[in-house]
């Protein structure tokens, strides 16, 4: 891992009009490791996710992204920069292919020959969508939905993946080939910072996690310190 986070914001505060909806986060993530952020149903989760992909402003904060400040780039930027966030309720095209949707993953990216090798390799990845290549994507299952947003982030080549709730609403055996995708890209090398309501799962394929309440960061640790503190076990883990 490099000695330089490859991600941290610092004292990042957020709020929705009156409301605060992020109080002076602290989170760090460095090269190569799976960062689970959990919380509950409102704690600012999402809103952590949305600041660093520039679709939300903060009131005050900084957020570096390999070292640089990301604040005031266009979400477009962003994901140049490097950056790919796959959205709670996975948001892809519905009137396009399942192909233009993953095309569409690379539209800041010129290099056609590697765009074409890139998008056979996530067919590879993922068998069910090269199945559905010509199909709409309005007409997928919840489950290929959330492959091909996943996909679809990838194509852009990206060095942070900030994952949404991949699981919501998918049957368990789509969760187990989704989280069976996270640990593959993890292995590879991948950066991913992961909210998700399931905190067992995700913790479990996390190095370090952090607790946000009430938009406070309330706790952080190893993943594996986190699994077992009485805290986290009574309020997340059932």
């Amino acid at each position: 891992m490099s000695e330089q986070p490859i991600l941290e914001i610092n004292n990042l505060t957020v709020h929705y009009g009156a409301i605060q909806a992020l109080k002076e986060v602290h989170l760090v993530i460095n090269e190569g490791e799976v960062v689970t952020l959990i919380g509950a149903n409102g704690a600012g989760k999402s809103t952590t996710l949305r600041t660093i992909s520039s679709l939300l402003t903060p009131r005050s904060g900084t957020v570096r992204f390999q070292g640089h400040d990301i604040l005031k780039l266009r979400p477009d930027e962003v994901v140049r920069a490097g950056i790919a966030h796959v959205p709670e309720g996975r948001r892809v095209l519905a009137r396009l292919t399942v192909e233009d949707n993953l095309l569409l993953g690379a539209f800041t990216r010129s290099d056609n020959a590697a765009i074409a090798r890139d998008l056979q390799a996530q067919f590879v990845r993922f068998p069910r969508l090269l199945e559905r290549r010509k199909q709409v994507a309005g007409t997928l299952s919840g489950g290929e939905q959330q492959m091909l947003a996943l996909a679809r982030a990838l194509m852009s080549r990206p060095r942070l993946l900030l994952l949404d709730e991949p699981s919501l609403g998918l049957a368990p055996i789509i969760v187990r080939e989704i989280f069976g995708i996270i640990r593959e890209l993890s292995q590879a090398g991948m950066t991913i910072l992961l909210v998700e309501q399931n905190a067992t799962l995700a913790l479990k394929n996390s190095a370090r996690g952090y607790v946000l309440e009430a938009g406070q960061i309330t706790l952080e640790g190893l993943a594996s310190a986190l699994v077992n503190d009485d805290r986290v076990r009574r309020a997340y883990l059932g």
